[in-house]
């Protein structure tokens, strides 16, 4: 081992005894990350949408508004999962998965559904002017219904027709089936992601996971031989791929704007506010191609913030997995961070270039109605869990909560939220130290 990997070895073991000796650590860093990633998304809707608000005829601060109201609402659910213990959220599951069943359904309803002719999909349903897309609230349910029913399964890797695991997969393949009957070909593949992550964290058969991949492949292969604008989206990537455009006014316009935009921020970006490819070159510039004018306004380095705080909360988001309570919270909280990584990655690689254009959001950043609010929420399952690490409930038990949760009513999380199946045992007992309230109660009291 040469000095340098010796030196980054012991700096990373230092670095987990640090993080190991500070309980809520995970809490923290995934609160604070999320926050940064929802305040940057108003910060750059709002520079992106001025141009566009104009032409549909509202002020220059009409997407901005908007953007701020779903994030606010969205912050609310993050606050509502905080709330909501563990054990709450794993009874509540089942519902959550049948209501979206029934969404996705009802989407397909002539008269219910709507949808975007310009991307040929039937996606949303509509209240007014309040859009919902179940396909978003579906790709949570899947999560954590997938959780709570895969849990503390034994033998994983026998799948037989009556298998929990063949009953997962089952009901995500009919999930699948109805979001791409929609002709949401990201969402489709988004979903089928957050199927597939949940099965392997589940510790299913990698030969299932494979045999997915290849079906996944092999629709991709049928939709590029097909034709269509979807078709065409796999040539564009291709031929950027290799660095030419040949239809820069048509198929490739919206790809090689993106391009553009990147490559006119270069190291510092032109400044905030001063994108010229929002000016109507940029299709979407608020919405997929959000990244873009990122990387054109505030450089290089604006663009490597940005995945720097995706991979941090992939990083934490899958310690507080490993660390969580029992395997119901292990499983959400790893699921619900891949979901969310997987789609900002997979959205960052396309406006780069490195992967076909899927239409995809750029979670918590671009602007979005429920999808916002339904990815908060989301967030905030996973902050729960963090929140409750059994060493993070020890040191609540000792010392109290922390201010965050003191400013906002947060209760004490609990000790045990799910009870141990019949014949296996408790992942983690009790914490080690019991509350100061708990320590200073007459010993007949304790004793009831």
């Amino acid at each position: 081992m040469s000095a340098s990997a010796g030196t980054f070895t012991r700096w990373h073991a230092a670095w987990h005894r640090r993080m190991d000796s500070w309980p809520g650590f995970d809490y923290l860093m995934i609160r604070s990350v999320v926050f940064l990633l929802s305040g940057i998304g108003v910060v750059m809707v709002m520079s992106s949408s001025m141009t566009w608000s104009v032409l549909e005829g509202s002020t220059v601060w009409a997407q901005s508004l908007r953007q701020g109201v779903m994030v606010v609402l969205g912050l609310f659910a993050f606050w509502l999962a905080l709330r909501v213990r563990p054990a709450v959220i794993r009874r509540l599951a089942p519902w959550l998965l049948l209501l979206s069943l029934v969404l996705l359904v009802m989407v397909l309803i002539p008269g219910i559904g709507s949808g975007s002719e310009e991307v040929g999909s039937q996606s949303w349903i509509r209240f007014g002017s309040i859009g919902l897309q179940p396909s978003e609230l579906a790709k949570v349910a899947v999560a954590v219904w997938g959780a709570a029913y895969l849990a503390d399964r034994r033998d994983p890797k026998k799948i037989s027709a009556r298998s929990p695991f063949a009953v997962y997969l089952a009901v995500s393949v009919l999930m699948i089936l109805l979001i791409a009957v929609q002709g949401d070909l990201g969402m489709t593949m988004s979903f089928a992601l957050v199927a597939m992550f949940t099965l392997l964290f589940a510790g299913v058969d990698l030969r299932i996971i494979a045999a997915g991949g290849v079906a996944a492949l092999a629709g991709l292969l049928l939709i590029f031989f097909s034709g269509g604008f979807r078709s065409n989206r796999f040539h564009v990537y291709f031929d950027a791929l290799f660095g030419r455009f040949e239809d820069t006014q048509g198929t490739a316009f919206q790809s090689y704007q993106g391009f553009l935009s990147l490559a006119d921020g270069s190291l510092f970006g032109v400044g905030l506010g001063q994108s010229r490819a929002k000016w109507f070159y940029l299709p979407e510039a608020k919405n997929d191609f959000i990244f873009a004018i990122i990387g054109e306004e505030l450089g290089l380095w604006g663009g490597a913030m940005v995945i720097v705080l995706f991979s941090a909360l992939g990083y934490f988001g899958f310690r507080t997995a490993q660390r969580a309570q029992n395997q119901f919270q292990s499983l959400m909280a790893a699921a619900l961070t891949a979901s969310v990584v997987s789609q900002a990655f997979i959205n960052i690689g396309y406006v780069v270039g490195l992967l076909p254009v899927t239409g995809i959001q750029l979670p918590m950043i671009s602007a979005g109605g429920t999808s916002a609010i339904i990815t908060l929420g989301s967030m905030g399952l996973l902050a729960s869990v963090a929140r409750h690490e059994p060493e993070t409930v020890s040191a609540v038990q000792s010392y109290g909560r922390p201010l965050f949760d003191r400013i906002f009513f947060l209760p004490e999380p609990a000790v045990r939220t799910v009870p141990p199946v019949r014949g296996t045992r408790p992942r983690f007992g009790e914490p080690v130290t019991g509350s100061v309230r708990e320590r200073n109660r007459p010993t007949h009291d304790r004793r009831r």
